[in-house]
């Protein structure tokens, strides 16, 4: 009878989070399903009060028509061409370093480590003009390269976060590989990356979206639509539409969905071992 009793608090305390958390998700939700929404409107419908989530008649035409306005299949070789190479050269980079940090013994080993760490609290526009500069001399302006070459070197976060998560992987199979006469690199790609997978697919998906998303760099480097990328494909649009005195509002949510797709499916994708990923660095940390 004890047991029952106290079951009921518990049961109503469950509840009440998950009322909570359902409230805050479709809040959070809420911007993303009226872009979605306003895609399937007309021009009027968009702006109708009051606002009709689901159209009487939906308008797939305004993704056909969102493809037409700009190159939209050039912008989006363009990002591919940037998005690809630069979560590759990150999971690489953070990986080397990631695992110097966590398992090799160097004198200044914590100092390096903690200045690593220090570079996070930098803000981006401290380092904005340097490097600017120097891709200038460089001559990269209006190139795709200013997009990619910086995640050779690295990002403090993921770096972070992946030697937090080496850490947690026993040395016993570090130790045994090595009398076995294994060299480091060939213990961390054969023995370290296999079992990182949850912090290696978190990394896989913060980078993405950092670099599919990325509106500024691309702004501050590109100046030409045959190098745009999408996120500056979709400000040509709505500049394009200002210039003719129109905004078709419609068209435009269209074709920030299109740009929002890969972003949702990689994150279904990687779900399972993401959350996996960020629980086990909010551990370590």
């Amino acid at each position: 009878m004890s047991h029952g009793r106290a079951a009921v608090p518990v049961i109503a305390r469950y509840t009440a989070a998950y009322a909570v958390l359902t409230a805050l998700g479709a809040l959070f939700a809420m911007p993303a399903l009226w872009m979605i929404s306003s895609s399937l409107h007309d021009s009027a419908g968009v702006f109708a009060q009051p606002f009709r989530w689901l159209p009487a008649e939906p308008h797939f035409e305004n993704y056909t028509r969102a493809l037409h306005i700009v190159p939209f299949g050039r912008f989006f070789i363009n990002t591919m061409l940037v998005t690809v190479p630069s979560v590759l050269f990150t999971v690489v980079s953070c990986s080397l370093v990631a695992y110097g940090f966590a398992r090799l013994r160097f004198p200044g080993r914590d100092l390096l480590f903690s200045i690593c760490l220090a570079t996070m609290m930098l803000p981006g526009q401290v380092t904005m003009i340097p490097q600017y500069m120097l891709f200038a001399r460089l001559g990269w302006i209006d190139t795709l390269l200013p997009l990619i070459v910086p995640s050779l070197f690295g990002t403090p976060f993921y770096i972070f976060l992946l030697r937090q998560f080496f850490l947690t992987i026993p040395r016993e199979s570090d130790d045994a590989a090595l009398i076995d006469g294994a060299g480091r690199l060939r213990i961390l790609w054969s023995i370290v990356l296999p079992q990182a997978r949850p912090a290696l697919a978190t990394v896989v998906l913060f980078s993405f979206i950092n670099s599919w998303n990325d509106f500024f760099t691309p702004l501050l480097y590109i100046n030409t639509p045959e190098h745009a990328t999408l996120t500056l494909g979709l400000n040509m649009m709505k500049t394009q539409m200002l210039g003719s005195g129109v905004v078709e509002w419609n068209t435009l949510m269209a074709a920030s969905v299109m740009v929002m797709v890969p972003n949702v499916i990689l994150f279904l994708l990687a779900q399972k071992h993401f959350v996996r990923g960020i629980a086990a660095g909010a551990r370590m940390g």
